[in-house]
């Protein structure tokens, strides 16, 4: 079976010319939703990716920062409407570890009616993950871990496809040495942030940020043999060149193919 990676969002927090970054990993018409941005903007990217919320039965989020987890109300409310209306079957896990459990029940609590709170806990459910823990969704085996954020709480994965391809999602900032390789070293597919090219670090400061460029990123692979890079959460004040430039000073470092997308693009996986 193939695999599409759905980016839907490639922006970081304060982006206003491209959607936060957030994307889908499509089998066949299952679908594994990875964040949801900063808002209701999450439905527009659906609509325009043609992804059926009906096709979306698991949801992760990797933590609580307000570019990734607000999207996540507007999901559990839509979700809640087609079940009330019989339009959506089965369950729709979120996994997610602990302190994000409570902030988006407390958030859903707080700004969604009862009739639709009323599906959490039963077909709306919260799976709460923790580090080391493995799961199988939409035809994947995935293995969450601690990236041992220096902000807030944050969980990556380690994904093995259908194909036996290996895809890791390393959240979004730099890889710590705390994380273990094996997570990492040689997989098929790297997923990571790239907030600004190096040659403009001294304009977007992504090191004070806790963030990485495009140039950190290549070091990164190449150092972990990984076969193919994808570049996301990056600035949005160069879009135009922005696949050019990213791609050309990731490759400076790195031998593997890079790739670069823009909201909506779909990478075979």
């Amino acid at each position: 079976m193939d695999t599409q990676l759905i980016m839907l969002g490639t922006g970081h927090a304060m982006v206003t010319k491209c959607y936060n970054t957030c994307f889908a990993l499509q089998n066949g018409d299952e679908y594994f939703l990875v964040d949801a941005g900063g808002g209701n903007g999450i439905m527009k990217q659906l609509a325009e990716a043609d992804i059926s919320y009906t096709g979306i039965h698991h949801m992760f989020v990797t933590h609580g920062h307000t570019d990734h987890v607000l999207g996540v109300i507007w999901m559990v409310r839509k979700v809640a409407m087609l079940m009330i209306n019989k339009k959506y079957d089965g369950q729709f896990t979120i996994y997610c570890h602990d302190e994000l459990v409570k902030m988006i029940t407390t958030f859903c609590g707080m700004t969604l009616p009862q009739n639709l709170v009323q599906f959490i806990g039963s077909r709306i459910v919260f799976h709460e993950v923790a580090d080391g823990d493995s799961i199988e969704a939409a035809t994947m085996e995935i293995k969450f871990f601690d990236i041992v954020s220096t902000k807030a709480k944050q969980f990556g994965f380690r994904a093995l496809l259908p194909n036996g391809r290996t895809l890791v999602c390393l959240g979004d900032e730099p890889y710590n040495e705390a994380v273990s390789k094996d997570y990492v070293e040689k997989c098929d597919w790297m997923l990571s942030e790239a907030y600004c090219l190096y040659s403009d670090k001294e304009i977007f400061k992504p090191y004070a940020k806790h963030h990485s460029t495009a140039l950190d990123a290549g070091k990164l692979a190449e150092r972990f043999d990984i076969k193919n890079l994808v570049l996301y959460h990056t600035e949005d004040t160069k879009l135009a060149e922005r696949k050019i430039c990213y791609t050309k000073e990731a490759g400076s470092v790195f031998n593997g193919a890079v790739f670069v997308p823009n909201d909506l693009e779909k990478i075979e996986l």
